[in-house]
C-alpha cells in the first residue's frame, strides 16, 4: 500500500460545518479522521496530501448517539474530529475536493 493511500486512511473528509466555518477564519481546518489516529499521524498526512505547515493539531471524539430505526434501538458510529491549525501564509480550501 502507497503512503498516499495511507494518508488518506487518516483523514476520512473536511467537516464543514458552522462552528467548522468559524474555526476556519481563525486559520483553522477541521477534518473528520480515522478513530485510531493520533496527532503525529494527522500532521504528516495533512503536510503531505495538501502541501502546508502545520502548527499544532488538537482532537475530540464524539461519542456515538443512540438513534431507533424501524423501532430497532442502534448506535451511530463513535467520530473523531481534527482541528488543524496551519502556519501563518499556508491555506487549504476544503470547498474544493481532495
Amino acid at each position: 500500500m502507497s503512503a498516499k493511500a495511507e494518508h488518506y486512511d487518516v483523514i476520512r473528509k473536511p467537516v464543514i460545518t458552522e462552528k467548522a466555518t468559524m474555526a476556519s477564519e481563525n486559520g483553522a481546518v477541521v477534518f473528520e479522521v480515522s478513530i485510531d489516529a493520533n496527532k503525529p499521524q494527522i500532521k504528516e498526512a495533512v503536510e503531505a496530501l495538501f502541501g502546508v505547515k502545520v502548527k499544532a493539531v488538537n482532537t475530540t471524539i464524539t461519542k456515538g448517539k443512540t438513534k431507533r430505526f424501524r423501532g430497532q434501538m442502534g448506535k451511530r458510529k463513535d467520530v473523531k474530529k481534527a482541528y488543524v491549525m496551519l502556519e501563518e501564509g499556508n491555506t487549504i480550501d476544503v470547498s474544493t475536493g481532495l
